[in-house]
């Protein structure tokens, strides 16, 4: 079985028009392994699918995300387009996890995205667990390798656990920081209750960067707004991640690890836009969807609308 598989054109699916008034009648499908992806010159976007979950369980998290990237699709299909023809949204298939070797897709993901990159798209990918991470900053470090790139992660957790034998979805940012000299680590919605006292004290030891839960709220825009500009300010590039359990299990349910404590959408997309705005955002991934789990697809919803938003404020930027 191969770990690449191309993406069913029927899963965009939706109300159907003459103009492309939805978003599933924009989007086209190609097998990026033997179709050529053409070079990009107008703001245009991929999205790339990381079905896997074997780093949610050796994390001993709860199984179901792998089904995660193709229902983010059919939530994003039925959106309004508002996007100018000029702005192409291309979907590049899958990458699957044979069997437990997380190690493989990682190194298949990785490849991908330096493939993408080089043809001057911006890269979305849709997790799959948090292990994405990890491939998702190889392969734009393999595309800018003298380049600083910063990491802004949105999230309840730091993923900085050790790395005891194999990685897994608490690992990616540890495996990253040991890597790579120039580690600069953004994580907005850390939660205290979530992270234990050796994940803080390794924090600190990386020179990390947080905002607790309970300081990355609206109220707090403005001291939020310096502390994202002069991360942007001190790095080449910037590859943002969203991990939807950092947000308010009352909008994301439909996760591994569920909190009532987590982040609103407000502050979120206030960090995204500035994030967006700032042109240094090469690449970046929404992860930790468990299907399984969602109510009424509330927090599918939730990561397509992510998806939406991030697209248009790059292409309006």
């Amino acid at each position: 079985m191969n770990n690449y598989k191309k993406t069913n054109p029927a899963i965009w699916s939706g109300r159907t028009s003459n103009d492309q008034l939805y978003l599933h009648e924009k989007i086209t499908c190609i097998d990026i392994e033997n179709d050529e992806l053409p070079k990009n010159k107008q703001t245009s976007f991929t999205i790339l699918g990381y079905a896997c979950e074997e780093g949610v369980k050796r994390n001993l998290g709860r199984i179901g995300t792998e089904s995660a990237p193709d229902q983010i699709r059919k939530m994003i299909g039925s959106l309004s387009n508002h996007f100018d023809k000029t702005v192409k949204i291309i979907d590049v298939g899958n990458i699957y996890c044979i069997g437990n070797d997380l190690e493989e897709a990682q190194t298949i993901t990785s490849n991908k995205v330096f493939q993408i990159l080089e043809k001057q798209y911006f890269s979305i990918i849709l997790g799959g667990g948090h292990d994405l991470a990890y491939a998702h900053y190889n392969g734009i470090k393999k595309h800018q390798p003298d380049a600083r790139i910063g990491i802004i992660n949105l999230d309840a957790h730091f993923d900085l656990r050790s790395v005891n034998g194999q990685g897994n979805s608490g690992t990616p940012f540890y495996q990253i920081s040991k890597e790579n000299d120039r580690f600069k680590y953004l994580c907005l919605g850390i939660q205290e209750e979530s992270n234990n006292k050796e994940l803080f004290q390794t924090a600190q030891k990386l020179g990390v960067e947080y905002i607790k839960n309970t300081d990355f709220n609206i109220t707090n825009k403005n001291n939020i707004e310096v502390v994202i500009n002069n991360f942007i300010n001190d790095v080449d590039l910037v590859y943002l991640t969203i991990d939807l359990d950092g947000f308010s299990s009352s909008v994301a349910p439909g996760v591994s690890a569920p909190s009532p404590f987590g982040f609103s959408i407000d502050i979120a997309l206030f960090a995204i836009e500035q994030i967006c705005n700032s042109k240094k955002l090469v690449s970046a991934d929404i992860v930790e969807l468990n299907p399984k789990y969602d109510l009424d697809n509330i927090t599918a919803k939730l990561a397509a609308r992510l998806v939406y938003y991030m697209m248009k404020f790059i292409s309006s930027s």
